[in-house]
């Protein structure tokens, strides 16, 4: 059956490709042809899901709204689990409590690296300039301010991602916000409304996969890599189909193997391409030490200043707010999907664990980026040069290294890279809860989306992108509200775990291996 699906699905697409790669004008004409069918549904769309509101005399959109107040309110009825639970977050990815035996296909790192290689992305080198732009040196306090409060979000929807997971029959599991919403409708007596709002869910997850997953992160990976090459110079110039066959031909390789195979390259790229960016920007920092009194003096007093240029302290707040919120992905569900793989018998265990999500992504990356740009480009006066998100971020590195946009545009290659991989799973999860858990549907989806990988290096379709990206927020609205009807539950399974843990009642494997090789030495 499978083959017969290739033969009838693989040539068109194969044939579509080609086509794009040796006739320019074909492209172009295709790009027109889905612009213009696409960019009226994209502007009712994008209308509602971004519409503004007015506060305190600034328009804010009422998405950023949505997640921002339940950031909040999670951080406070959850007690601060994003200080109280860190610790413990941080020993459970070590591996102190991972029960290999436990049922689920991944360790505690092997799931915090998959949701953390889907998040940090060019958004984080780019996206945080455009805040400081737009919202002055201030937002990069809120930013990390939101990146706190995130980190409660993540806890509750991971949480529930694992506790109302499926285990199918060869093994592999199934989980995310289309699982808990069925679940919470169906018991209470809604079950076709618990399905059509899962449907609805996994819809709108597969388009957004599609583009701000998928061919947003192509483009931007294929942009850095002609500057690299040499601009209009390089030999990729024109040439965006050969690397987007190549990039493609990549991610299929290790998409193919599920998420045993995605989480094992995740696991390896997330740690090094944090090092690298990590170790880069502390550099520069450094270099500009004589700077860093200013640079946070500046975003302290920006960050509360009541009159600015850009806004003010409510100015900083939204545009601070608004990046974190937009690069961490707290409430909008797509987390959940990959932790649900994990190994274990404690649904809270792995909430915990997703707390350190928002940190890395946020409080860590972005926070340096942040710095990176208010220690130089202030100084060195950048900001009056008309830069703006990842040229503006690179200038800064330039400033110190002529070399230094190399591992930059690396470092982003990485991060498009991981991101695709990551998010080939939230669609295909999106993708089986809609028609089977078959191999042959999950073979088509996989081929699918390598070919818009490839598709996103050739065309720009501005229209669907801005229309995948609208979707994704939209499907934040049920998630955000299973978690409200959800919160008492998960609140009494998170304190339950802690206490069992504080208790002894939670078999700590790392202590007994340290007792075996002490007695061992004896």
């Amino acid at each position: 059956m499978l083959k017969t699906i290739v033969h009838k699905h693989l040539p068109p697409v194969l044939a579509a490709l080609l086509l794009l790669c040796t006739n320019p004008a074909a492209a172009a004409s295709i790009d027109q042809a889905v612009e213009s069918f696409m960019a009226p549904i994209t502007a009712s769309i994008s209308a509602f899901v971004f519409y503004k509101l007015s506060l305190f005399g600034y328009q804010v959109p009422w998405i950023v709204l949505w997640l921002a107040v339940a950031a909040t309110f999670f951080t406070f009825y959850m007690g601060f689990i994003n200080i109280r639970g860190f610790g413990l977050a941080f020993r459970l990815v070590r591996g102190d409590y991972h029960d290999v035996e436990a049922p689920g296909e991944i360790s505690h790192f092997k799931a915090v690296a998959t949701a953390v290689s889907g998040t940090v992305g060019v958004g984080n080198i780019g996206g945080v300039a455009v805040a400081i732009v737009i919202g002055g040196p201030g937002a990069a306090f809120w930013l990390i301010v939101a990146g706190f409060l995130s980190m409660s979000t993540k806890l509750v929807e991971c949480t529930l991602g694992v506790k109302y997971r499926k285990h199918n029959p060869d093994g592999s599991v199934s989980g995310g916000p289309m699982y808990y919403l069925e679940a919470y409708l169906s018991g209470r007596g809604f079950p076709l409304l618990g399905k059509g709002l899962g449907k609805f869910y996994a819809l709108a997850l597969v388009v957004g996969c599609l583009g701000i997953g998928n061919m947003f992160q192509s483009n931007q990976a294929y942009v850095q890599f002609v500057t690299i090459t040499g601009g209009e110079a390089s030999f990729f110039a024109e040439r965006g189909w050969l690397f987007g066959l190549g990039i493609a031909a990549l991610v299929g390789v290790v998409i193919i193997g599920g998420i045993r195979s995605i989480a094992a390259v995740a696991g390896r790229i997330v740690p090094a391409m944090a090092v690298l960016y990590t170790v880069s920007a502390l550099v520069v920092i450094l270099l500009s030490a004589e700077h860093i009194p200013a640079a946070v003096n500046l975003i302290i007093s920006s960050a509360f200043s009541v009159e600015s240029a850009t806004g003010g302290m409510v100015g900083a707040i939204i545009v601070g707010f608004q990046r974190a919120l937009f690069s961490n992905e707290a409430g909008l569900g797509s987390a959940p999907i990959a932790h649900s793989a994990v190994q274990t018998d404690n649904p809270a265990s792995e909430g915990l664990v997703s707390l350190l999500e928002p940190f890395i992504d946020t409080v860590v990356i972005c926070t340096l980026s942040s710095l990176v740009i208010v220690v130089t480009a202030y100084p060195a006066g950048l900001m009056d040069q008309g830069l703006e998100g990842i040229a503006l971020t690179s200038a800064a590195f330039e400033h110190h290294f002529s070399w230094a946009p190399y591992p930059l545009a690396i470092a982003a290659l990485l991060f498009a890279f991981s991101t695709a991989i990551a998010w080939s799973y939230y669609g295909l999860k999106a993708w089986t809860y809609l028609f089977s858990e078959h191999p042959v549907s999950e073979n088509i989806f996989k081929l699918v989306f390598c070919a818009f990988l490839a598709i996103g290096c050739m065309i720009q379709l501005q229209a669907v992108l801005d229309f995948a990206d609208a979707m994704v927020f939209l499907i934040s609205v049920p998630n955000i509200l299973g978690l409200y009807f959800f919160a008492p539950e998960i609140k009494r399974d998170v304190n339950d775990f802690m206490a069992r843990v504080k208790a002894g009642k939670v078999h700590n494997y790392r202590t007994e291996e340290a007792l075996n090789v002490a007695g061992t030495a004896d």
